[in-house]
């Protein structure tokens, strides 16, 4: 699978773009407030578990197992084929290749591959389910995926999506 194998030759160019644009800030070091990454995306490793809230400003690839809360305002976050996600998600886009069990709310799009599995509720304008994967809960499309309600309304579009015969778990 090419999108685990990133090439990471060139480690100077970053820090010599930091350089350049670190004179038009030059009073204060302030470390809490961190510009957004535009590098390869951040990995929790397979051995690494979190459990509370995690909030990031970059895209993230999570391996490991994260119990509590995941916040990505604006990015990606990727589950790894190793990832065990129970927890809700926030995200921009989330692709799924490991377990998630949680509700998750997307800006963009939410895509479950062929060895991935979701139990809980997606709210996203888009939704892909590959043949072969697993899903239990509904698909809300509505166009405003950050209000979704809970009760059920007529602009919102609730749908149980069957699975095909091959995607039932194994």
């Amino acid at each position: 699978m090419s999108l685990w194998q990133k090439p990471e030759h060139d480690q100077s160019a970053p820090s010599e773009s930091r350089s350049s644009s670190s004179s038009s800030s030059s009073s204060a070091p302030s470390a809490p407030h961190r510009e957004p990454r535009s590098g390869p995306p951040a990995t929790i490793g397979q051995s690494v578990q979190i459990e509370g809230e995690l909030t990031g400003q970059e895209d993230l690839i999570i391996d490991g197992k994260i119990d509590g809360k995941v916040v990505l305002e604006g990015h990606h976050l990727t589950v790894g084929p190793n990832g065990r996600i129970h927890a809700e998600v926030h995200a921009k886009s989330v692709q799924v290749n490991g377990e998630v069990s949680g509700n998750i709310v997307a800006d963009d799009k939410v895509e479950i591959s062929p060895s991935g599995s979701v139990i809980g509720d997606i709210t996203a304008p888009r939704v892909a389910l590959a043949d072969g994967s697993s899903f239990k809960g509904s698909i809300d499309m509505s166009n405003k995926p950050r209000h979704s309600s809970s009760g059920s309304s007529p602009s919102s579009v609730n749908r149980d999506v069957p699975m095909a015969a091959g995607a039932a778990k194994r």
